[in-house]
């Protein structure tokens, strides 16, 4: 009886050997590392590149690159009427506007006008509505490039 109440049970650092966590042992060598998987060891494996003072993972990058061929459906462009339609417009104003103009009077960067231009954006309703209002085309639907009509009243 008087044994269990003099048994000691101790938890954490003190049951490990050394009084500490356990930490991993870092193979430099690819000779290490196939002594530590003869020995039966736990192995992860991590490929780095230096550049300048970071280092950084390269598993990122290839789920990235897994992830953008993987896509189902990529996003859809701006079809080239509407950056013909847009341009065509904006030069027909009096004084011609250039894109950082247009920019300016949307709230938006150049290189969205550019892009809307060229076709390389993913269409934005909200923004493509703020391009009709400020150059006085549609753009959306049916009859991109005709005049847009008189407000609508309540």
């Amino acid at each position: 009886m008087s044994d269990e109440w003099d048994s000691v049970t101790k938890i954490g650092k003190a049951v490990r050997p050394g009084g500490g966590a356990i930490r991993p042992t870092v193979a430099r060598t690819q000779a290490e590392i196939n002594a530590a998987r003869r020995a039966g060891a736990i192995i992860g494996t991590e490929k780095k590149y230096a550049t300048g003072n970071q280092v950084q993972s390269t598993d990122g990058q290839r789920l990235t690159k897994v992830d953008r061929e993987n896509d189902v459906a990529p996003p859809k462009k701006v079809d080239q009427n509407v950056g013909k339609a847009m341009s065509k417009a904006r030069l027909a104003k009096e004084p011609p506007m250039t894109q950082k103009d247009l920019a300016t009077k949307v709230n938006e960067k150049p290189s969205v006008i550019n892009d809307y231009e060229s076709g390389r954006a993913v269409p934005n309703q909200q923004v493509l509505a703020k391009l009709e209002r400020a150059l006085g085309v549609k753009l959306r639907g049916k009859d991109i490039g005709s005049p847009l009509g008189p407000a609508k009243k309540k």
